[in-house]
């Protein structure tokens, strides 16, 4: 299903599998580069409320996402060329902020910095990446690993949350 279907940019070679949502209701918009793959029942939502749209979506050229990956874009979110993104992955760039407890949860504000993927990373499966973040170029996330703090080029991170176990490049 894709919804706001004027503000998807979508290159050569794109396959889109069935059962994907795509909702590129926002500020910028869904930009899909060249020959990429996104699996079958994937999530790219950009704004949660009308009232408070998200900023948009690029995906550059090459990228390989895996079924059943959820993308948030309250904040920008930039998946870098030459990525592959495993299973049940899932990207968050919004945090809820909770520091009154006088006040619900639901009407407290949230906070939105945005999602950085260099290229040539590999995000294994059922990991999740939070806003703010930033993984340098030719990372490799461990499998169920939750990113909580910016990752250098070349890092190996594993665990929950995240952390740097070794470098590609040494």
């Amino acid at each position: 299903m894709l919804r706001s279907k004027r503000k998807i940019s979508v290159g050569n070679g794109v396959t889109i599998h069935q059962g994907c949502r795509i909702n590129a209701l926002s500020k910028k918009g869904i930009s899909i580069g060249d020959n990429v793959n996104i699996g079958p029942e994937c999530i790219l939502e950009c704004s949660g409320v009308i009232t408070e749209l998200g900023e948009g979506i690029v995906i550059e050229d090459n990228v390989g996402i895996s079924a059943r990956t959820f993308i948030g874009a309250r904040a920008d979110v930039l998946i870098g060329h030459d990525t592959i993104i495993g299973p049940y992955c899932s990207i968050h760039a919004e945090n809820h902020v909770f520091s009154d407890p006088d006040t619900p949860i639901r009407l407290q504000p949230s906070s939105r910095k945005g999602v950085v993927i260099g290229p040539d990373c590999w995000i294994g499966a059922k990991a999740t990446i939070l806003d703010g973040v930033t993984i340098g170029q030719g990372c490799v996330i461990a499998a169920g690993a939750v990113v909580t703090k910016s990752l250098p080029d070349y890092a190996v991170a594993a665990g929950v949350p995240a952390r740097v176990i070794k470098y590609r490049n040494s």
